[in-house]
């Protein structure tokens, strides 16, 4: 098969959401290595202080991403999330309000490769979360890990990324006057491996967590689907039992870190590359789900408010399937 290479002559608003696109894949593949090696080269050259100082802060600084991080408005509303959102591209829909005066957990489904559609409408303006959402607040929760790395975790929480960990989503579910949202990848990275085009496989029954948490926070339930997240990349196929999901998933296990093999297009051609496809992508907020708080939830509430979540979850993508390019025929597998 010969590769396709991408046309001279290009609008150079083209170029510049692939420009844009093309710095998101670097931060999220490689940013938080080269910051790491950074850290450690400043350490043997005469601005070892540098990464010395910067040491202490990470001490002192280390319970921000579990308590609501550092979030900036001047980085989250940077032109190149609007070059990012075009190439797609994104599109947030809007469904029902929200009263800004409860807080809220968002359960994103499903979470892709890469869960672009959760970072271009959570962790940044440039679909219009505020402006849709007066009064609200979203976080998006993302592994501990993250935080721990130099440099790196301060670009993250500049977005709006905080830790996933249980203390850090009760901090921001516990503020009292509402406005708080926490956004989670429910299916988590177990599901990247999932993620391909024409997937619609949600692992959501096992997950109760987040049902727990909102029911101890008093937190509103919203699902939310964003249509066209499993279209960006291709994977390696990998189905159970395979040789290599098995070493996914014992990889995963160890570092708590899916790692699916995807590939998609380049910068100059669309025959392979890292870089996502062209493909549109809406994600749906659907309605509330009230939820009264509850210190000690059993595990009958949790199953409960679990099914009703489901149920709703359900009702959200066959109400929008057919508006966004899906076929009637197209229904979600629940594992």
């Amino acid at each position: 098969m010969g590769i396709k290479f991408a046309p001279l002559r290009i609008p150079l608003e083209r170029r510049l959401q692939t420009l844009g696109v093309l710095q998101w894949v670097f931060s999220f593949l490689a940013l938080s290595q080269c910051c790491l090696i950074a850290f450690v080269f400043l350490l043997f050259t005469d601005y070892w202080a540098v990464s010395v100082l910067y040491a202490g802060w990470l001490y002192l600084d280390r319970e921000t991403p579990s308590s609501g991080g550092r979030r900036s408005a001047w980085v989250r509303n940077w032109a190149v999330w609007r070059y990012f959102r075009d190439y797609f591209p994104i599109t947030l829909v809007k469904t029902a309000d929200l009263d800004p005066s409860h807080n809220y957990l968002f359960g994103f489904h499903p979470h892709g490769v890469l869960v672009a559609g959760a970072f271009g409408n959570f962790c940044t303006e440039a679909t219009g979360f505020s402006r849709l959402y007066p009064g609200l607040t979203p976080y998006l929760l993302m592994l501990p890990f993250w935080f721990s790395l130099p440099f790196f975790r301060e670009y993250i929480m500049c977005g709006g990324l905080v830790s996933s960990c249980r203390r850090s989503a009760a901090s921001v579910l516990g503020r009292v006057g509402g406005g708080q949202v926490a956004v989670v990848a429910v299916g988590g990275p177990p599901e990247a491996l999932d993620a391909r085009p024409g997937a619609l496989t949600l692992r959501v029954r096992a997950r109760t967590g987040f049902i727990r948490l909102a029911l101890t926070a008093g937190a509103h339930l919203v699902p939310v689907f964003s249509f066209g997240e499993n279209e960006l990349f291709d994977q390696v196929e990998n189905p159970p039992g395979s040789a290599l999901r098995s070493a996914q998933e014992k990889l995963q296990r160890v570092i708590g870190l899916a790692v699916p093999l995807f590939h998609a297009r380049g910068v100059f051609q669309y025959s392979f590359g890292l870089l996502p496809y062209r493909k549109p992508i809406y994600t749906v907020v659907g309605k509330p789900i009230p939820v009264e708080r509850n210190d000690s939830p059993s595990d009958q509430d949790i199953e409960s408010l679990h099914k009703t979540y489901l149920d709703q979850l359900v009702c959200l993508f066959e109400e929008n399937k057919m508006t966004f390019g899906l076929a009637e025929t197209s229904h979600l597998e629940l594992i």
